[in-house]
Parts: C-alpha cells; sequence; structure tokens
C-alpha cells in the first residue's frame, strides 16, 4: 500500500514531464489509423469501435483498442488488449508488450474515451505519439487537443460529434 502511493505519484511525475514537452501541432494529413482507450468499467464495446471505422470509410488494420481494467486477474477475450495497474512500473515503465507497441504506433487520431480521470489512463494518453488526441473529459486540457463533454454510455452522440469535428478539420 505504502510503496504503491510513491509508484503512483513517480508515474505522475512522468505525465507532467510529458505534458510539460508536448508540442501541440495537428497536422492537415487524412486520417489513416486510429487508436482507442477504454476504461472497461465505463464502456467496454470494442466492436462498436470496429464498426463505426468502417461507416466512416476507415478500413485500415493498423486500428487498435485497448482497455484498462483494475482486475489484474480480468480476461474477458483473447482477441482484445488488455492492461491494468501492474502493468506499469515506476517513473514511466511498461511492463506489457502489447501496451508498448500500441505506444510506439503513431496514430493519426487517438481516442481517449474515459470520463473518470485515472493516472495510468492519462499515463497512456500524454505517452502516445498520435498526432490528434480526443477525449471525454477537461480534467487536465494538456493532455487533448479536442474535448466532447460526452457521457461514454452516449456513444451515438459521440459518433455523430466525432465524424462532425473529423470533416471541419478536413481528416476525413
Amino acid at each position: 500500500m505504502f510503496l504503491r502511493a510513491f509508484k503512483e505519484k513517480s508515474n505522475q511525475k512522468y505525465v507532467n514531464k510529458l505534458l510539460a514537452s508536448r508540442e501541440t501541432s495537428v497536422n492537415s494529413k487524412k486520417v489513416v489509423n486510429i487508436g482507442v482507450i477504454l476504461h472497461v468499467d465505463e464502456y467496454d464495446n470494442f466492436e462498436g469501435f470496429r464498426s463505426f471505422f468502417k461507416s466512416l470509410g476507415l478500413n485500415s488494420p493498423k486500428h487498435k483498442i485497448v482497455g484498462f481494467v483494475l482486475d489484474d486477474k480480468f480476461e474477458d477475450s483473447q482477441w482484445e488488449t488488455y492492461f491494468s495497474p501492474k502493468d506499469f512500473g515506476w517513473k514511466g515503465k511498461i511492463g506489457n508488450v502489447e501496451l508498448q507497441s500500441f505506444l510506439d504506433e503513431e496514430y493519426d487520431v487517438l481516442v481517449s474515451y474515459y470520463k473518470h480521470k485515472h493516472l495510468y489512463l492519462d499515463w497512456m494518453t500524454a505517452a502516445s505519439k498520435a498526432n490528434l488526441k480526443v477525449g471525454l473529459t477537461r480534467h487536465d486540457e494538456r493532455l487533448y487537443d479536442l474535448f466532447m463533454d460526452i457521457e461514454p454510455e452516449s456513444f451515438n452522440t459521440f459518433k455523430t460529434e466525432f465524424e462532425k469535428y473529423l470533416n471541419i478539420l478536413n481528416k476525413l
């Protein structure tokens, strides 16, 4: 318990360091691949995102959706990537190969689909190399380029707004 607090403080410092050095320059390149970070307790419909991307004409095999769970022993599907607090070490170290490959990918858009603040979800968003970062909350405005104040269970509203903003930014 005591060490966990130190570990979280260490990782929060790492997140702050990443955000302080972040350059917010969104290019005008069309969207090809999208990364999504979900908090499974708030929304867990991976297939909803896949069908939405397909309806937008985004059929890249590089789309990646990862889900965050609090329970280390969570196993729902062998086809999805899940991560938990145990996958994070001290000072920004990751112990999960699939999670590291997600972070190493340069997505055109990263969707952080969670509403409530959580250190490891923020860590993933801050560490991502995505060109455009979209979030559902304003708890730390340094994380995102675009905010949508939408509840995670309102996926249809999200789809409408997301498509509208991608068209405004000439990304589709």
